[in-house]
């Protein structure tokens, strides 16, 4: 991967004959590129700030404001608040419904005010935009995993709870808004090259979850209300301009890699989805809270030669770091880093479709539950194959001419961060083997029990009869449980001595996960005190 500039602006759809195209199809149309992905140096913040229609200081807007940041407890809502501060904002106020987070810590330290609440509440999101200057909102819900299953409350969340926020924006007099949308309300499975701002919203109706069709409604909602005269000062307006995100990703991202790198680690990621040749975005947490930043300054209203109208008003803007790749491409390092095995063997975008809508399937009838925390994440949803499997990729460059926003972090570094990251968390987790050992240690065990010791009542039949194959006399089979439960025990402990030593925070669960697995967990534990 390298550092690349914005590619043209304009962009190509590649559409199917009657139903929608789902996969990709041979005759997407290209347009050729201006700049080639290859470029050898990244452009500079300061030469694309001197192009752009925005020449301000690098904290205009932001000292001695007020700012408040829905979703300032997460990922990427917690980097944006503490770059704030940085910049001097006066007060930045995070609402989030989480009462803490892994940022919370540092984020009271540099003066971030908690409001515990939910967007879908009017009164929480009246009490923490009163008083504020712009408001930044990232609060959304269902954008992975069992969430883009659970219909109705992506809608509360991502349109009820929008509502919500330019209904207090327009009670309170906050004059800009920053809303963060998503690829997906121009994306919805047909192939998109090199798009750009001009491509229509897909249909609403033909969304594949409930989160890209909510948050396009949201957009829409966000995007109109541009230019609403406030209702405490009728000489002021609201200003609001839309950011769509590429897939995001960072040192502690909590969506799209750890569901991954689970899955990698439990040794199911088998299949690498799609054709080689598909290619997709990422942006960097830094490079996306840049663009947050720099959208908010352009909805300022007191910009020379702009005649009091924001260059960001009404605006939408697509945002990542310029250098479409492979997802499984791009992932591959990190898996290698990890010692896990990287994705081989390649399935056809059709066929994953198939099997995501069977995942669907079985989780709507699940929906009463989804929640509960027994039952676990779907393998593959729909729009997670579109996602990997069909090439969908879009130019910065309206960004960068109108915001100044030029990456400022290249895919490598911020891979490379990335990488640290996971390879430092995993140092300091508990390490085990796939979901296979597992299976054979604990089903090798009950078998074993069972044979040994249960009456042969009907499956238990053919187990017995299969250890008696093996073992020829109950007596062997239970002589073969009473050794290998032994050394289970012996090995626990002896897992329990050493971890106390080398690695006392998870000296518990190398006992536990040693009990049940043997040598399967020791020589994980070897490895790790031998390295």
């Amino acid at each position: 991967m390298s550092d690349d500039e914005p590619a043209s602006s304009h962009p190509t759809v590649a559409t199917g004959t009657g139903s929608r195209a789902r996969s990709p199809s041979p005759a997407t149309r290209t347009v050729p590129l201006a700049l080639v992905f290859s470029a050898p140096e990244r452009i500079s913040a300061s030469a694309a700030w001197g192009e752009s229609e925005m020449h301000l200081s690098e904290n205009e807007g932001i000292e001695g404001m007020r700012f408040a940041v829905t979703g300032g407890q997460g990922f990427v809502g917690s980097a944006l608040c503490l770059e704030l501060l940085r910049r001097g904002a006066r007060e930045v106020r995070s609402l989030d419904l989480r009462a803490s987070s892994p940022w919370s810590d540092q984020l009271l330290d540099a003066g971030v005010r908690f409001f515990q609440g939910d967007v879908r509440k009017k009164e929480d999101v009246d009490k923490t935009l009163r008083g504020v200057d712009c408001v930044f909102h990232l609060a959304s819900y269902g954008m992975s995993g069992k969430e883009m299953v659970q219909t109705g409350r992506a809608d509360e969340v991502n349109i009820n709870g929008t509502c919500n926020v330019l209904d207090a924006c327009h009670e309170h007099g906050v004059r800009r808004l920053v809303y963060v949308s998503t690829y997906n309300v121009v994306f919805g499975g047909e192939p998109i090259v090199n798009g750009n701002e001009a491509l229509p919203y897909f249909p609403v109706e033909d969304h594949v979850d409930a989160y890209a069709r909510s948050k396009s409604i949201a957009e829409q909602l966000v995007l109109k209300s541009n230019g609403r005269q406030t209702k405490s000062d009728k000489s002021s307006r609201l200003y609001t301009c839309s950011i769509r995100p590429a897939a995001i990703y960072g040192p502690g991202e909590e969506r799209h890699l750890p569901r991954i790198l689970s899955l990698a680690k439990l040794g199911l990621a088998f299949f690498k989805i799609g054709d080689p040749n598909v290619k997709s975005d990422w942006v960097y947490v830094d490079n996306l809270v840049l663009a947050l930043i720099l959208s908010s300054m352009g909805l300022l209203d007191d910009i020379p030669d702009r005649k009091g109208i924001p260059v960001a008003a009404g605006q939408a803007y697509f945002i990542c770091d310029g250098s479409p790749v492979n997802t499984f491409e791009f992932l591959s390092p990190l898996f290698q880093s990890l010692d896990y095995t990287v994705p081989r063997v390649r399935m056809d975008t059709s066929i994953a479709l198939a099997i995501s809508r069977f995942f669907v399937f079985m989780y709507t009838l699940l929906y009463p539950w989804l929640d509960s925390k027994w039952i676990p994440q779907p393998l593959l949803l729909p729009a997670e194959v579109y996602k990997v499997g069909v090439t969908h990729y879009f130019s910065y460059l309206k960004a960068r001419e109108e915001i100044g926003y030029v990456p400022m972090v290249s895919p490598r570094e911020g891979l490379a961060a990335t990488v640290s990251y996971w390879q430092e968390r995993k140092r300091k987790e508990l390490d085990g083997p796939t979901i296979f050992p597992w299976l054979f240690a604990t089903i090798g065990m009950l078998a074993l029990f069972s044979a040994a010791y249960l009456p042969p009542v009907g499956p238990l039949k053919w187990v017995l009869d299969l250890s008696l194959f093996v073992f020829r006399s109950k007596l062997v089979i239970r002589l073969v449980f009473v050794i290998a439960s032994a050394l289970h025990v012996g090995e626990a402990v002896y897992a329990w001595f050493l971890a106390k030593k080398y690695d006392p925070r998870n000296a518990t669960g190398w006992f536990w996960q040693t009990f049940m697995l043997g040598f399967f967990s020791l020589r994980y534990l070897l490895k790790r005190v031998r390295g």
